[in-house]
């Protein structure tokens, strides 16, 4: 009976159903994007391409490891081991492939080098690669143009690339490679045998030795491609390798597994794509709960009086909260499923953004179609929040007496429950415990989170203690809405008659607000701190920029004997892991540094740094969470993995500007990928002619001024956070529709109160101002709300990051939010006022209640 009554009770009050209808269908779409975006991270296939034709291939292993032992009380250890992947490629032994060469079933064993190489003034949009020319075979590359590399001058490039650039075979060719640029001459055009061009990576194959001196690595090589003789149990052969590679670190691997091998930035994009996934997911998901439990009190609220009337004719409280369930059950359901469907194309525009702004790569492919268990989570989430949200909601008008229900169906509540305004407090308080656990927070990782998780919580207090918050402020608005004359007055009167509805605009907005600002903000007061670090910290009088890969050290080395040139130090930068701990680290050229560079030493000395390549300066952060101090013993792992013991020289305060741990940039640039310098600073009275004259030779590197190096380094930060921006942009939409449709519900609600305004003289221009009054009050309200929780969140967050209480506010970005969210609200209120006041003052006086 209850689900019949429910079903009708849809059907006749589609209006009021509407609005908790598209907030559910909002919240699965998001959650299925998210979830979709999670399931790419953890099953997204990473295909080959070079070793398309290899298949077994033999890597170095790409992760460090930890193992802890527990002892128990009876006596028994617990072993516990975790790994943590590199930054950079980790490289195998050449004598490895010796290891395999004999075992039965092995036809050839290719060792192959992927090394940095790429062309100096042609088109380039995909990442360029140098191999050897012994190598081709493991894709496999054959000829269609010209012959091999017989000499170290000689290079054979890709046909996609060819095309691309407009190059034959007997072209020059000058490529940027790990050492200064050269020019090859173009000895041929090789082409995948069998399948299309290669998709993902450009391919430069030099003549082997000349490779091997490029990849600067010798001993060593990327990669071992297996070629099985033919018949050969591909699974039996990988446990014979895997047996034959015991006690090494060599990793053994076949199929879609190659690709990760290939693809160390799609790899690595996989956890970032999981990270990213569930901070969406779980940020959304909270955001949504508000949302949705405010739309769905709006909502019971408007049916108030039609609740207490079935409460009068002797239904339970138990039957009440029956059919509110039922309704918001099957409310949930349709929103759940046509969410669901709604979500996959937004993952798909997500993941298309996504790459288009770098933040994975487009190899990495996004798992497609319809993915059963993200959509039943989507659903069931979506069930289980329309249900909690109606059981909280309708928690009080089951509860109360009929009669009371009666009277509060016609007239307000002077005050909220005592249970709503406990649990507003509750969390007033728990919000002010994260902001304080925010401003002790030093690392970005910890302090994200523990930022917008801060926001929402207050937003939550705010949407409980709403109606007495609402009462308080319509109290101080009432002297300054006067001027207004009857409008201002009844603008004031009904924001404080109806607070509770009123509260339930209120909440989104203030959440819209305060999350915008927030996400807006917090990354300017993170980069200002840093580039203020760097700025201060850097004595150089030019700075040299590349807009290619980097800057050769033998570019450095012409800047050096410059006339007028005291010092240029080369910087490269990389990730280290202490531990298992991750931290960002430069490597500078210690000769001349004091001149360069000053990184507010505060124990130990820049000079004994200077003088040591295998001492390291630290920052005071990296210092404190590792226990350091000047004369410590410092132990870590490279870029690709290769442990290093390092004695700490000094300790240094600018560690926002300049990284938590500086080496020697010998020791960094030998286990990088990619040894180009990112920047040189350079010191001395050398002017820029003078410069740029010594290097003439070296295309694509710019002399700058600090000033100009520092507003560039603002504009490649500001494109950084450009991901973080889309993230949460999402879930601004999200509450910006919530906006519109909390405002559209209520205004439509109160159709009959416009009517009886009509009646009693007001002119329909008067009723849509004093609407426009009201929902400008209700702006005001939200604006100083939010404000005040971005304030005390950014602020926390400054205090913890940068050491000051001065968090980075744009006037103007916060003046569009306000303005973006004033046009929002008039719109959302006017729209529906016109609509309401449509129809005839008396039809609607003399309707049905």
């Amino acid at each position: 009976m209850m689900l019949r009554y429910a079903l009708r009770t849809i059907r006749d009050r589609k209006g009021g159903f509407l609005g908790a209808l598209l907030a559910l269908m909002c919240a699965a779409a998001l959650i299925t994007a998210c979830g979709t975006l999670l399931e790419t991270g953890l099953r997204g296939r990473i295909a080959t391409e070079r070793y398309a034709a290899a298949p077994l291939v033999v890597s170095a292993d790409q992760n460090v490891h930890r193992t802890t032992v527990k002892h128990k009380g009876n006596g028994e250890t617990k072993a516990k081991h975790k790994a943590k992947p590199v930054a950079e490629r980790a490289w195998l032994p050449g004598p490895t492939a010796d290891r395999i060469r004999s075992l039965e079933g092995v036809r050839k064993v290719i060792p192959e080098l992927t090394f940095l190489a790429e062309p100096v003034a042609e088109p380039v949009d995909r990442p360029s690669y140098g191999h050897s020319w012994a190598s081709a075979s493991l894709t496999p590359f054959k000829l269609t143009a010209g012959r091999a590399p017989a000499t170290a001058d000689d290079i054979v490039i890709d046909r996609g690339f060819a095309e691309r650039a407009g190059l034959k075979p007997g072209d020059r060719l000058t490529v940027q490679s790990t050492g200064a640029p050269r020019p090859y001459r173009i000895s041929g055009i090789a082409a995948p045998a069998g399948r299309g061009e290669l998709q993902q990576q450009t391919s430069l194959f030099f003549f082997a030795a000349e490779a091997e001196r490029l990849a600067a690595r010798p001993g060593q090589v990327t990669a071992l491609g297996v070629l099985p003789t033919p018949g050969t149990d591909l699974t039996e052969l990988k446990r014979q390798v895997e047996r034959a590679l015991k006690g090494t670190t060599a990793q053994v691997v076949t199929g879609d597994d190659r690709g990760p091998v290939e693809f160390l930035d799609a790899a690595g994009a996989r956890i970032k794509l999981v990270s990213m996934g569930g901070a969406m997911g779980g940020t959304s998901l909270l955001v949504a709960i508000l949302v949705v439990v405010g739309t769905f009190a709006l909502s019971i609220q408007q049916r108030h009086r039609e609740l207490a009337l079935l409460r009068a004719i002797a239904a339970t409280s138990r039957q009440i909260r029956r059919l509110l369930g039922r309704e918001a059950l099957i409310v949930g359901a349709v929103a759940g499923v046509l969410g669901s469907l709604a979500g996959l194309p937004l993952n798909t525009w997500l993941h298309s953004r996504f790459i288009d702004m770098g933040a994975i790569p487009a190899n990495l492919e996004r798992t497609a179609g319809i993915c059963p268990a993200v959509v039943a989570v989507a659903v069931a989430v979506t069930l289980l929040g329309a249900w909690s949200a109606a059981w909280i909601s309708g928690r009080r008008i089951a509860r109360i007496h009929p009669a009371e229900a009666m009277a509060e169906s016609a007239v307000e509540r002077d005050r909220p429950a005592r249970g709503r305004i406990a649990a507003g407090l509750v969390l007033l308080v728990g919000g002010g415990v994260l902001v304080a656990v925010l401003s002790g927070l030093r690392t970005e990782a910890a302090s994200t989170p523990v930022t917008f998780l801060a926001v929402v919580v207050l937003a939550t207090a705010v949407s409980l203690l709403g109606p007495l918050l609402i009462r308080t402020a319509s109290a101080l608005l009432a002297g300054p809405l006067r001027p207004a004359g009857f409008g201002g007055t009844l603008a004031t009167a009904n924001i404080r008659g109806n607070s509770t509805r009123m509260a339930a605009v209120v909440t989104p907005l203030t959440l819209l607000i305060g999350m915008t600002c927030t996400v807006l903000f917090v990354q300017p007061t993170l980069g200002g701190a840093a580039r203020t670090q760097a700025r201060e910290g850097t004595r150089a009088t030019w700075v040299l920029a590349a807009q290619g890969p980097g800057i050769p050290s033998v570019a450095a080395e012409a800047v050096r004997t410059t006339q007028g040139v005291t010092a240029a130090t080369e910087v490269v930068r990389t990730t280290v892991r202490v531990g298992l701990d991750k931290y960002q680290a430069q490597g500078v050229t210690q000769a001349g540094l004091s001149r360069t560079w000053d990184p507010e030493v505060t124990g130990g000395s820049l000079a004994d740094f200077a003088a040591d390549p295998r001492t390291a300066a630290v920052s005071e952060l990296a210092a404190e969470q590792l226990g350091l101090h000047s004369g410590s013993t410092l132990k870590l792992h490279l870029g690709d993995g290769t442990p290093a013991t390092l004695t700490v020289a000094a300790v240094y305060a600018r560690g926002l500007g300049f990284g938590d741990l500086t080496l020697s940039h010998d020791l960094v640039a030998r286990h990088m990928d990619n040894p180009l310098a990112v920047t040189v600073l350079v010191a001395g009275d050398s002017d820029h002619g003078r410069l740029a004259a010594a290097l003439k030779k070296f295309p694509g590197i710019a002399v700058l001024a600090p000033a100009t190096a520092d507003r560039l380094q603002a504009d490649r930060q500001q494109e950084n956070s450009e991901v973080n921006y889309l993230a949460m942009g999402l879930m601004l939409a999200f509450t910006a529709i919530a906006v519109v449709n909390t405002l559209a519900m209520s205004v439509s609600e109160r159709i009959k109160e416009f009517a009886m305004l009509r009646l009693a003289g007001a002119t329909r221009r008067q009723v849509l101002r004093i609407l426009r009054i009201e929902a400008l009050s209700l702006l005001l309200i939200a604006a100083v709300l939010g404000t005040g929780i971005a304030l005390a969140v950014l602020t926390a967050f400054s205090i913890g990051m940068t050491g000051s209480a001065r968090p980075t506010v744009t006037p103007v970005v916060y003046a569009t939010v306000v303005g973006a969210a004033a046009l929002l609200v008039l719109v959302a209120s006017a729209l529906p006022g016109r609509l309401a006041l449509k129809a005839g003052p008396v039809e609607v006086a003399a309707s049905k209640q």
